[in-house]
């Protein structure tokens, strides 16, 4: 069945398993582009878990006719912009922080023992995704939305003016200036 097909039977019969499969089928897909949109796992996480509420709660708001993919996009990008405003209001603290008498020796012998890539590559991928993230900062959030829909999500433009409720041509024009900054951004930042 497609997405559109299970969500509308499910707000028929309420068959749990129905809405277990459409959330299934996103799940890693949605939760990615909401770790990149918060830059926040554990956020991201509570964004996830909230959005599928609140499909849960608004499917019978689902236009018959209507894509689903772009309306689930419209959910969770509006479940993240009240997280981030409710985030800014009270900084929460994580209870799974490690205390701060922790074994630096231990930590050093894993890394050396470690499969994992070497500190030098780490460093280096660490140093771009901080700077991808420090461009993407510089953009307006109306800009930044509309790169993590498109480029980051990989949804067509209609569907991307569809989630964010715009026009297909604001979407290009977002998406036109967006890159121009960020090719701004990194001609100042990598000047010579």
């Amino acid at each position: 069945m497609t997405d559109e097909q299970l969500l509308l039977q499910y707000c028929a019969t309420g068959e749990r398993s129905l809405f277990a499969a459409l959330v299934q089928r996103y799940e890693r897909e949605l939760y990615n582009y909401l770790c990149r949109y918060l830059g926040k796992p554990e956020l991201a996480e509570d964004v996830f878990q909230a959005t599928c509420m609140l499909l849960h709660q608004k499917c019978r708001q689902f236009e018959e006719g209507r894509r689903f993919r772009p309306w689930l996009y419209a959910v969770a990008t509006n479940a993240a912009i009240d997280a981030q405003r409710r985030d800014k209001r009270h900084r929460a603290v994580s209870l799974d922080r490690a205390g701060t008498g922790s074994d630096d020796s231990t930590k050093l012998v894993d890394i050396l023992v470690s499969e994992d890539p070497d500190p030098l590559s780490q460093a280096s991928r660490l140093e771009s995704g901080e700077w991808v993230q420090q461009a993407l900062d510089q953009l307006s959030d109306q800009m930044r939305h509309v790169v993590h829909l498109v480029y980051y999500q990989g949804l067509k433009y209609r569907e991307a003016a569809d989630a964010l409720d715009i026009p297909v041509g604001t979407v290009k024009s977002r998406l036109n200036a967006a890159i121009r900054k960020l090719n701004e951004y990194w001609n100042m930042t990598h000047a010579e």
